[in-house]
C-alpha cells in the first residue's frame, strides 16, 4: 500500500497512549479498562479511517499523481525542519532569566496534577476508558498520510477496509501488546510497561529525530522520483 503502514508504526508512538496504557495497568480490573480503552480507539480510527479512504475513488488518478509529489515534498521539508530542530545535539541556553522561567513552568506543572484525562481513567470504568479512547483517539498527520497513501492505491471496498483496520491495529499494537500480555503474564506485564515508559521518556528525543529524519529524507527522494 505504497509504504502506508510504515506511517502506522509512527503513529504508534504516541506518548498519550503510553501513558493512558501505564495508568489503567496500575488500576483495579486492568484488562477491562484496556478493552473498553481499545475498542473506543478502534471506534473512532476505523470509523474516520474509512470515510477517507472509501471517499477517495480513482476517478482523479491523474490529479493525485500530479499533488503526489509535491505533497511528499512539502512533507518531507517539514520533517527535516522538525529533526533540524530536536536533534540531540542541540542545547538551548538555560541561563538567567530563560533557566527560571522553565524552572516556573515546571513547578506549575507539578502543582496542576495530572490532565484531566489520565483523572477520568483513575475511576476505573471500562464504559470510561470507552469514552476516553474514542475521543483521545483523533487522527494525526502520520495517519492521515497513511490514510492517503492507502487510498492511491485504489483498492476496492473489502481492501480498504483490510488495509484500513489492519493500520489501525498496528497503531494501536502500544495499546494491544499489553492488553495480550496481561492475559497471558498478568505479573510480569505491569513490570514490563513500566521499564519500557522509562526508556521511552529517555529515548524520546533522540528516536523523534531520526523517525523524522529518515522519513523526511524518504519522501523527499520519492518525490525526486516522480519528478524526474
Amino acid at each position: 500500500m505504497n509504504g502506508a503502514y510504515v506511517y502506522a508504526l509512527t503513529a504508534a508512538l504516541n506518548p498519550t497512549l503510553l501513558a493512558a496504557t501505564t495508568v489503567m495497568l496500575l488500576l483495579d480490573h486492568p484488562k477491562r479498562l484496556l478493552l473498553g480503552y481499545l475498542v473506543g480507539a478502534l471506534t473512532t480510527s476505523i470509523t474516520l479511517g474509512l470515510v477517507i479512504v472509501l471517499a477517495t475513488d480513482g476517478s482523479s488518478s491523474t490529479a493525485q499523481n500530479t499533488l503526489s509529489p509535491s505533497m511528499d515534498l512539502t512533507l518531507g521539508g517539514i520533517l527535516l525542519v522538525i529533526a533540524y530542530l530536536i536533534r540531540p545535539s542541540r542545547r538551548p541556553k538555560e541561563t538567567g532569566r530563560w533557566a527560571e522561567r522553565r524552572r516556573r513552568r515546571a513547578e506549575a506543572k507539578q502543582e496542576k496534577g495530572p490532565p484531566k484525562w489520565q483523572r477520568t481513567l483513575s475511576k476505573g470504568t471500562a464504559r470510561t476508558t470507552f469514552v476516553v479512547g474514542a475521543l483521545l483517539t483523533l487522527p494525526g498527520a502520520s495517519y492521515l498520510i497513511g490514510l492517503h497513501r492507502i487510498a492511491d492505491s485504489n483498492p476496492s471496498t473489502l481492501e480498504a477496509v483490510i488495509s484500513v483496520v489492519l493500520f489501525n491495529l498496528i497503531m494501536l499494537a502500544l495499546l494491544e501488546l499489553p492488553l495480550i500480555g496481561f492475559i497471558f503474564a498478568p505479573e510480569w506485564t505491569p513490570r514490563a510497561v513500566h521499564r519500557f515508559k522509562e526508556w521511552f521518556n529517555r529515548n524520546s528525543r533522540r528516536l523523534a529525530f531520526r523517525l523524522a529524519l529518515a522519513i523526511g529524507v524518504l519522501l523527499i527522494v520519492r518525490g525526486l522520483i516522480y519528478i524526474l
